[in-house]
């Protein structure tokens, strides 16, 4: 660091101090998250850029089969309003995250699923949320274990 009667440090970067630089990291990492929420797998399916084998859509969901199920029956719903996790809900969102479930349990009848089945949403990495969309897994036609993982 410079003071009034010494030359500026040679090795650091004329104008970066360290808080600037913890700022600039903050505001790439807040970037490339909003872009890799603008850019998503699941956007990429509700907008048609990729196919999916899909189960129901309407103006608020689209509901579709996983490809890499771990039932017999797995179908991914995803609101078509970019939400990154459920920790990111707000009160506003309490009639598409019900409607989500509606949608659920007409899927779940529709594909005869009377036994039973499990409703998951994962949080987050740690939780094995690989997709930054909020999604519902509808998962059924086997015996689940408790507890799950």
């Amino acid at each position: 660091e410079a003071t009034r009667d010494s030359q500026p440090n040679p090795r650091r970067k004329r104008g970066y101090t360290p808080r600037r630089i913890a700022y600039l990291k903050y505001t790439i990492r807040k970037d490339d998250n909003m872009a890799m929420m603008m850019n998503n797998l699941f956007l990429k399916i509700i907008n048609k850029e990729i196919p999916a084998k899909i189960a129901h859509e309407d103006d608020l969901c689209l509901a579709f089969h996983d490809v890499n199920p771990q039932a017999p029956v797995h179908i991914l719903i995803i609101p078509k309003k970019v939400i990154r996790t459920h920790a990111d809900i707000a009160p506003d969102d309490a009639a598409l995250l019900g409607h989500m479930h509606i949608v659920a349990a007409m899927l779940a009848k529709q594909l005869g699923l009377s036994d039973g089945y499990r409703l998951v949403i994962n949080c987050g990495e740690s939780a094995g949320q690989t997709v930054p969309h909020l999604h519902m897994h509808l998962l059924g036609g086997r015996n689940f274990a408790w507890p799950p993982g």
